[in-house]
């Protein structure tokens, strides 16, 4: 098994944004195989291990062309070995859990989640989570890239309170990926949720199966939950059913693609929830949250000025960082990541940017360099469809 510490490397095919230095909460503690990287090595497919929000994970599993065409236009299967899941146990765990996330907790709907910031005191970004809701029953979704540092910060808030944090280790999960993956669930006998961030459980050939439709821009997102021991069997399922194997390269340049920020590479401690345009992990009438006044003061009283944007590019691609300009050289911004994507249609290229406010008027061209060879950007007014264009 070999596995490097970028994604990919510089003469990969599929080329991505570099994946920043760790840090020292990162090296604490040492990151593992995935229970699938460990599945595919005893099945003898060929992988090389990359490391990835916190875990090692398949890097790359067919032909890069191919792994775009089945997330963009028809059905893919994929490691989610870097999720976590964590119950909120106790008598107070809706009141405390609501003042601890950016969305609604006590108003969500049955087998329904919600993405969320966790913000300090001052508003800025601490990390990012899903709480999902069964019943009385709330579970938190957490990056393994995160699991570590967001837990400790939650727990310090838990004083007179009748709350516990319990992590679930048990399950755990692959993605299925696509516009297609609808089809793939019904061949293999499995329900279609026809909204995202809606969850259900079934009995599933012996298996006790958790379903979760998840968000997304350009594809429907599932993510399937099997004790660790029957991830094999599921895999074989949906790989009969129609689904192609991805590794995460291929899945974070769709992200990249899909206009999807990851916190740690285009969020960061030092961003506030609305310079990251991410609205829909923002709820104004829940009532108080830990940050929630800053929040609430840059809605009634102004603006901030820079906003995350999604940027489609022309030219070599840019790594994280790479300045960005207007014609003139006045500063415009810069690349927080970006992603060229394999296409039938030919390759295209996306970015995420921090864009300042003066820069997104008029829809103006972005300049950029990479080793002295210019590029432009555009920022995109919606995600891109690629999924139409991908068979053409």
């Amino acid at each position: 098994m070999r596995y490097s510490a970028g994604i990919p490397q510089e003469n990969s095919p599929l080329l991505l944004r570099k994946v920043p230095p760790m840090t020292e909460t990162d090296l604490a503690a040492s990151p593992q195989a995935t229970a699938f990287a460990a599945l595919l090595e005893s099945a003898a497919t060929p992988h090389q291990l990359t490391l990835y929000r916190g875990v090692l994970t398949p890097q790359q599993l067919d032909a890069p062309a191919e792994e775009t065409v089945a997330l963009a236009s028809e059905a893919a299967v994929h490691d989610l070995g870097w999720l976590r899941r964590v119950a909120v146990r106790g008598e107070d765990r809706f009141r405390w859990l609501s003042g601890m996330v950016t969305n609604t907790v006590e108003g969500l709907a049955d087998r329904a989640g919600a993405w969320n910031l966790v913000l300090n005191a001052q508003g800025r970004i601490q990390g990012d989570l899903t709480v999902w809701r069964e019943g009385d029953t709330l579970e938190l979704e957490i990056a393994a890239d995160q699991y570590e540092r967001l837990l400790a910060h939650l727990e310090r808030f838990i004083i007179m309170d009748d709350v516990e944090l319990v992590p679930l280790t048990a399950d755990a999960a692959l993605g299925l990926t696509g516009p297609a993956a609808a089809d793939v669930l019904a061949r293999v006998g499995l329900p279609v949720l026809p909204e995202a961030m809606t969850t259900t459980h079934v009995e599933w050939n012996g298996m006790d199966l958790r379903l979760v439709r998840d968000y997304g821009q350009l594809a429907a997102h599932y993510a399937l939950w099997v004790p660790e021991a029957q991830l094999g069997k599921l895999w074989k399922f949906l790989r009969t059913g129609g689904a192609t194997l991805v590794g995460c390269a291929s899945l974070d340049a769709f992200r990249i693609a899909e206009g999807i920020p990851a916190y740690g590479i285009d969020m960061a401690e030092r961003d506030l929830p609305q310079e990251t345009s991410q609205t829909r992990a923002l709820h104004f009438s829940k009532g108080c949250y830990l940050g929630q006044e800053i929040v609430e003061r840059i809605r009634s009283r102004g603006n901030v000025h820079r906003h995350l944007r999604q940027l489609e590019l022309t030219g070599p691609l840019p790594p994280a960082g790479t300045e960005l300009a207007l014609e003139g050289g006045a500063a415009a911004g810069a690349i927080t990541s970006a992603a060229a994507l394999p296409l039938p249609s030919g390759s295209r290229a996306f970015a995420l940017a921090m864009i300042r406010g003066e820069a997104e008027t008029g829809n103006q061209l972005l300049h950029y360099s990479v080793d002295s060879i210019p590029g432009t950007a555009r920022i995109l007014a919606e995600t891109a469809r690629i999924a139409n264009r991908s068979s053409n």
